[in-house]
């Protein structure tokens, strides 16, 4: 008689592989939320670096200078969103004594 085989998905890594249902997503979410602040801060680099460089190849055009200001102050603005979301995500942990990150559903918590 031959046991059941595990199924790995080498695409997930050693931090993901093998788990069951309940430790995928504990270890999954904040993956992902961690993940989408280094994308979101990658994308305010490099927004503001085209912006940077629109700028300085405008040459003095009126209209090369409004589009590379408004690509600026549109980084800006997303970082500024970016850091107040990961603020009150704080906030809100330490006054309500919960970790967001953390959800306990019966058997399933996500930390």
């Amino acid at each position: 008689m031959q046991l059941a085989q595990e199924i790995n998905n080498p695409a997930l890594g050693p931090a993901l592989q093998g788990k069951s249902g309940a430790g995928f997503f504990q270890a999954f979410i904040p993956s992902l939320v961690g993940i989408a602040f280094v994308i979101g801060t990658l994308v305010f680099f490099f927004v503001m670096l085209a912006g940077a460089i629109q700028w300085i190849t405008s040459g003095g055009d009126k209209a090369g200078l409004e589009g590379a200001r408004g690509k600026i102050v549109n980084a800006l603005v997303g970082f500024i969103v970016l850091l107040a979301t990961f603020a009150l995500l704080k906030v809100i942990e330490d006054f309500f004594g919960i970790n967001i990150l953390t959800l306990d559903i019966g058997p399933l918590q996500i930390q």
